[in-house]
């Protein structure tokens, strides 16, 4: 007799392709025909490149959609942010995850997308170099930081930092683009004197002991900070709001889940990093902080804040107004 799978194969319209599709995500359809709270699946589109996202093979693992009366398919997205955006909000898709530091900059543009839920913290690592004197963050001014993606949230985030130091991130220090699995070799040639990055990429520099974490977005005030959100395509809140707010539900429910089994979330994701150890994953998911999901208004405070870091460091607009921003972009759904 044939093993069965830990979970379910993918269904022909389980796979997806939209935008530009890098390796196909495992998608895993259940139906609850009559408690279904739409007629066809919903389409949730995902990184499967983010181990911070592992919640969401979490989530069809432990049934957490079927429980919440939907059939829900995954759209493995790995195009440009303003891509997502738009397939979500021309419903591409019905759904997305992602990253604040990514998606506040083009929802300033006016997509028909809704935020309806943070969905955790941590992730993105800044680590320098012992070899050039990159100890701290003090230490940067002067030197080179490597990044994978000049629009990226850790350069976003990591610039942010910079300014509470009092070092100018446009001025003070210089920021070259590499592709990610170069930055480590880029260190080395002494092309770079520090780097920043998310997981699981960014993890194997934390390994290297000729390089430091100098510092994180899950510390200090970030420490309950959301740095991922979950997006509702607008014409869904007005045709189906019953099924986005179920969908919003149960990835709220799969982030408490992950926190609480950091190993079973590993599992669950372990399939789409086949180059990292399951124990390396359970690390990284341990260091992060997925039980951070503020909806409501903690949501819109945490938005608030975020705007107003990325206009002091010239990404968004400086007129715009944070508190009535936030308020525009969200949607309460919990």
């Amino acid at each position: 007799m044939t093993a069965k799978p830990a979970f379910p194969l993918p269904s022909r319209r389980g796979v997806i392709a939209a935008g530009a599709v890098g390796a196909v995500a495992l998608a895993a359809p259940f139906v609850l025909r009559r408690r279904a709270l739409a007629a066809e699946p919903l389409r949730l589109s995902w990184n499967a490149g983010a181990v911070c996202f592992s919640a969401v093979p979490l989530a069809f693992k432990l049934d957490l959609f079927r429980k919440h009366g939907l059939e829900v398919d995954l759209i493995n997205f790995t195009g440009s942010t303003d891509q997502l955006l738009e397939a979500i909000a021309t419903a591409k898709a019905d759904a997305g995850v992602g990253m604040a530091l990514r998606w506040l900059k083009p929802l300033e543009q006016g997509f028909d997308v809704k935020i309806s839920a943070g969905l955790h913290g941590g992730c993105m690592r800044l680590i320098g170099s012992r070899a050039a004197g990159v100890n701290t963050v003090l230490d940067l001014p002067g030197k080179t930081i490597g990044v994978s993606d000049m629009a990226s949230p850790s350069k976003n985030f990591f610039s942010i930092v910079l300014s509470k130091f009092g070092i100018d991130p446009a001025k003070d220090v210089e920021w070259r683009q590499y592709p990610a699995d170069l930055l480590g070799l880029a260190v080395e040639k002494g092309e770079i004197q520090a780097l920043a990055d998310g997981d699981p990429l960014v993890w194997r520099h934390t390994q290297d002991p000729n390089l430091v974490e100098i510092t994180n977005n899950v510390c200090g005030e970030y420490s309950t900070r959301t740095c991922c959100l979950v997006g509702v395509r607008g014409s869904l809140l007005r045709d189906n709001r019953p099924a986005a707010k179920a969908l919003t539900a149960a990835l709220i429910e799969a982030q408490h889940a992950a926190y609480a089994d950091p190993r079973a979330a590993a599992a669950a994701y372990a399939p789409f990093a086949p180059k990292f150890p399951a124990e390396d994953l359970e690390a990284m998911l341990r260091s992060h902080a997925h039980n951070v999901t503020p909806v409501g208004d903690a949501l819109r405070q945490q938005l608030a804040l975020y705007t107003d870091e990325l206009k002091s460091v010239s990404v968004i607009k400086r007129g715009t107004d944070s508190q009535r921003f936030a308020g525009r972009i969200t949607v309460d759904l919990v």
